[in-house]
């Protein structure tokens, strides 16, 4: 796999918000177009239709922040990388008709601060990084322990900021608009905070957690174009093409093809691993015999996952604990740490030998966080989504996966997806959690409020599930 970084970098420094409405303005003038044509300007195959459900609730909590009342934090679902253009356009377009309906006057700007990961100014470049702070953005280092400067802000947003703020409590997106990824527990925490900020300044505002679902659906079903990207990914793998007349079932014909690409890429990772890093990885797998052949497969992906992770963990020195998603976030900011060096002053000040020392650590860094990466584009994949509802959607979102995988492989940096039909997403605000009530029931002692923490992160985990069940 090439490298894509094969120098040491300067730190990353934290990104100040300094929110300007101007800015603001102009993007959301902008919005429409940026939805359709995201990646490929030529290729308008992006999101066409946006609709919300259980918005007047929204409205009314706006009406309720402005007027004093309470503080609210919109915790969001984060399936794909264009969940933050459709909150966008929620807040600039959607909310403002619906508040007019129904008669409920609102203050401009209908915003809100977020906080997003620092990493996507790496991976995009500095002028994103400008962007995010002009429209309200907090960075945030997703796989530091505390990252002190960014957790600070945003509990000062929270409690005292001109606007509600946003978050993912997911920390990344998964690529299933149908599964929520295991949450973090820094959402249930902020809401805490805010209330004990609140009581320590003597205000009585009511804070709350909103929980948005966000699903993405094609406006007609993609066979044809995801046909040719299966018959791209066998080719790039290989493997002869399927002959249809095999089966008179269309999504049979997918699923099979799908099924024995997943078995190709874990058969050939299996022995990658096994080969050229030495792990232990047996030809057979411990499971119950019981178990279907989908079960097999998750499994033997699940092990493989470890291996990967554990590559990099022992090259960093990173113990390993927690699920997948926990390991994945520790790696990153490990390889962060060798590539962005806080601790050399000036790196063009150097002599060339030390030079020449860094930049080898980075460009190893950034070799080894390629394991990561490929873990982390499947930490959500399980062994009946496609089975228990074989849509158009489920289909290209597991091939899509694929794709991203054999991407990281070839290629020295992850090109775009391809777009394989117009789609639509449907927003959905949820039912709303009183983060005040629990704090009263829980205050007191310090590991009664670490079990409230664990238990409000616990709820928001099924009141977001049950949005997609309700869909």
């Amino acid at each position: 796999m090439p490298k894509s970084i094969n120098s040491t970098q300067p730190p990353l420094t934290f990104i100040h918000q300094s929110f300007n409405p101007f800015i603001l303005q102009i993007f959301r003038w902008l919005l429409p177009v940026v939805l359709r044509f995201r990646t490929r300007p030529w290729l308008p195959a992006g999101i066409v239709h946006i609709e919300a459900k259980n918005v007047e609730t929204l409205a009314q909590l706006y009406q309720q922040f402005q007027s004093g009342k309470i503080r609210f934090l919109i915790a969001f679902r984060h399936p794909e990388v264009e969940d933050p253009l459709c909150m966008l356009h929620l807040l600039s377009y959607i909310l403002p008709k619906v508040a007019r309906q129904q008669g409920i006057k609102l203050q401009q700007p209908l915003h809100s601060y977020f906080l997003y990961d620092r990493g996507m100014t790496v991976w995009a470049g500095d002028w994103l990084g400008l962007l995010f702070s002009k429209v309200g953005g907090v960075p945030i280092r997703r796989g530091r322990r505390l990252d002190r400067q960014a957790i600070q802000t945003a509990r000062e947003l929270f409690c005292h900021g001109e606007m509600p703020i946003a978050i993912a409590p997911e920390g990344g997106n998964n690529g299933h608009s149908e599964i929520v990824s295991p949450l973090e527990p820094g959402v249930a925490q902020l809401g805490f905070w805010c209330v004990e900020d609140l009581q320590k300044a003597h205000r009585s505002e009511t804070v709350i957690i909103v929980p948005i679902g966000i699903q993405y659906s094609y406006v007609e079903p993609p066979w044809s174009k995801l046909h040719g990207l299966l018959t791209k990914l066998e080719a790039d793998s290989g493997l002869e093409s399927v002959d249809q007349s095999a089966t008179d079932k269309q999504q049979e014909f997918y699923y099979q093809r799908i099924c024995r690409l997943g078995e190709y890429f874990i058969t050939e990772m299996e022995e990658f691993y096994r080969r050229f890093h030495h792990q232990d990885i047996p030809k057979t797998i411990s499971i119950d015999e019981s178990a279907s052949p989908n079960e097999i497969l998750i499994a033997r992906l699940h092990r493989l996952m470890d291996k990967a992770l554990h590559v990099a963990e022992t090259y960093f020195g990173v113990e390993a604990h927690g699920n997948f998603i926990d390991r994945c976030r520790r790696l990153e900011e490990a390889g962060w740490n060798y590539i962005y060096r806080d601790d050399i002053a000036d790196i063009n000040a150097l002599p060339p030998f030390k030079r020449g020392l860094a930049d080898w650590v980075a460009s190893e860094a950034d070799l080894k966080m390629q394991h990561m990466r490929i873990v982390e584009s499947f930490v959500a994949v399980t062994a009946n989504y496609i089975q228990e509802k074989p849509t158009a959607e489920r289909f290209a979102e597991t091939a899509l996966l694929m794709f991203d995988l054999l991407s990281r492989i070839q290629e020295s940096t992850l090109p775009g997806r391809p777009r394989l039909g117009l789609r639509k997403a449907t927003i959905t605000v949820g039912e709303l959690i009183s983060v005040t009530e629990r704090w009263q029931n829980s205050q007191g002692e310090r590991a009664v409020t670490r079990q409230a923490v664990i238990q409000l992160t616990k709820d928001l985990q099924t009141a977001m599930e049950s949005i997609i069940k309700d869909n």
